[in-house]
C-alpha cells in the first residue's frame, strides 16, 4: 500500500485469511486452479515433512518479585515519585489507579521503597519470542538557533501542518484498526499519498509564506524532528519550543544507514556528529542525504515551561526519569523499572523511571528511549545510547493485565 499505515499488525490479521483462503499447491508443477465453485482441499505431499507448528507468543506482561529488580533497593525513588504525582493527573481517572493516586498525595517520604512494595506489584516485559531483554536507546529536547523572519543565516522554515494534509482515523470506520491513521492529499477525487520529503523540499520556496519559524542550519532541523520536539533560541533572545503536531505519513528512514550503505562511513560510526561533519564535507550532497528520510515532520509552537517538552501524556517529561514506550504493552504513566547501561559503556543505569511518551520506532513490549532533558550535553548521551536493558512495569495490587 501507498500509504503509510501506522501499527501495520492489525492489517495482517485482516488481510491474512483473505490470502490463505485459497489452496496452494506444494510440487515444482505449475498450479491448478480447482473448478469455480469447489471446495480447497489439503495438498497431498508423499515423503514431506509435518511443517512445524509455531511456537505461541508469550503474554507481555508476566509476574515478577520485587527480587527480580536488579538494584530494586539502590535508587533514590523521591525523583519518581514526583513524577507519578505528575501522572497522576490522568491516571487517578482509571478506576484501578485511583486509590493509589490518592495515596501517592500523602505518602510518607521516610520509606518510599516499602510504600511502593506495599501498593504495586512487578510485572515482567516479554518480548513475543520469550526473550526479556530488548533494545533501550536514549532521545533528548535539542536547542536551535532560529528567528522569526527570514534573513540569513536563517533560511531553513519550519512549518505547522499545511491545509492539503488529509488524515484519516481508520478507527472511526474499523474498530480492529482505531491505532492507525492514512494521510494523503486529494488530487480530483482521489486520496493519495501526501508530498515526501524530496518532494515537499521542492515546493518550500512557495509555501514559505506559511512557516512558523526560520532556523540557520537544516542538519540541526532535521535531528530536532528525529526527537520530535525541541527549543529555538531566537535572534531577539527569547525563546520558544516547538513540538510535534503531524507528519506526512512516510516511515522513518535511517540516514545513518543509508551513509553505511554506500561506504561513507562505518555503520557503527554513524553518530550525528560524525553525520554532522560528512554533511559539512558534502554540501552539495546535503539535500540528496537528508531525502534518504522521506518521512517529514510538521511542528506547533509551545510555551516554554516545565523543564521538558510535553510527551504522549501532554505533559513535561522528565529528564533522566522518563522513557518512551510502545503504549500496547505498557500502560501510560506507569513507573517502570529499567534495568540498562550507560551509553556507550557497561557501567549499570538502574533507576524507576515513568512510561510518559511514545515514538514511531518504539515497537515491542521491551523497547524504550530514555529522555535525557535538553541541550547539547543531553543530545551527546543521547546519540550515543543503544543499549541492552530489561524492563518491569508497576501496577497496582490486584489488577492482573489481560
Amino acid at each position: 500500500m501507498a500509504f503509510f499505515l501506522h501499527r501495520t499488525r492489525p492489517v495482517l490479521a485482516v488481510l491474512l485469511p483473505l490470502l490463505l483462503a485459497g489452496c496452494m499447491g506444494t510440487t515444482p508443477s505449475a498450479p491448478t486452479a480447482s473448478a469455480p465453485g469447489t471446495a480447497c482441499v489439503p495438498c497431498q505431499c508423499q515423503g514431506c515433512p509435518s511443517p512445524a507448528l509455531p511456537k505461541p507468543e508469550e503474554k507481555p506482561l508476566q509476574p515478577a518479585t520485587w527480587s527480580d529488580l536488579p538494584g530494586w533497593g539502590d535508587d533514590d525513588l523521591a525523583a519518581a515519585l514526583d513524577g507519578l504525582l505528575a501522572t497522576c493527573r490522568t491516571l487517578e481517572k482509571q478506576a484501578r489507579w485511583a486509590k493509589v493516586c490518592a495515596d501517592v498525595r500523602s505518602s510518607n517520604r521516610n520509606d518510599l521503597r516499602a510504600w511502593f512494595e506495599a501498593r504495586f506489584e512487578p510485572w515482567a516485559l516479554v518480548n513475543p519470542d520469550g526473550r526479556r531483554d530488548g533494545l533501550v536507546t536514549g532521545y533528548y529536547e535539542p536547542v536551535v538557533r532560529g528567528s522569526r523572519d527570514r534573513h540569513a543565516p536563517y533560511t531553513v522554515p519550519v512549518f505547522g501542518p499545511p491545509d492539503d494534509l488529509i488524515v484519516v482515523d481508520l478507527g472511526t470506520l474499523y474498530p480492529e484498526l482505531k491505532t492507525m491513521r492514512l494521510r494523503g492529499r486529494i488530487e480530483g477525487r482521489r486520496l493519495v499519498p501526501y508530498y515526501s520529503r524530496a518532494e515537499w523540499a521542492e515546493q518550500e520556496a512557495r509555501r514559505d509564506s506559511k512557516a512558523l519559524l526560520w532556523l540557520d542550519d537544516p542538519v540541526g532541523f532535521f535531528f530536532l524532528q528525529v526527537q520530535g520536539s525541541g527549543q529555538v533560541e531566537l535572534d531577539d533572545g527569547s525563546r520558544v519550543r516547538i513540538g510535534y503536531a503531524d507528519q506526512n505519513g512516510y516511515p522513518y528512514r535511517s540516514i545513518g544507514r543509508w551513509l553505511a550503505d554506500r561506504g561513507e562511513m562505518p555503520l557503527d560510526q554513524t553518530s550525528m556528529p560524525n553525520i554532522k561533519a560528512w554533511a559539512a564535507a558534502h554540501p552539495d550532497r546535503l539535500q540528496e542525504l537528508l531525502n534518504a528520510n522521506p518521512s517529514l515532520i510538521f511542528f506547533r509552537e509551545l510555551p516554554l515551561k516545565g523543564e521538558g517538552p510535553p510527551g504522549a501524556m501532554g505533559l513535561p517529561m522528565l529528564p533522566e526519569r522518563s522513557i518512551a514506550v510502545d503504549s500496547r504493552h505498557t500502560p501510560l504513566g506507569a513507573p517502570v523499572w529499567l534495568d540498562t547501561t550507560r551509553p556507550a559503556s557497561d557501567i549499570p543505569l538502574r533507576r524507576l523511571v515513568l512510561a510518559m511518551d511514545t515514538g514511531g520506532a518504539i515497537r515491542g513490549p521491551v523497547r524504550a528511549d530514555f529522555y535525557w532533558g535538553s541541550g547539547p550535553e543531553a543530545g551527546a548521551q543521547a546519540g550515543r545510547m543503544r543499549q541492552t536493558g530489561r524492563m518491569w512495569v508497576l501496577l497496582p495490587r490486584g489488577y492482573a493485565p489481560k
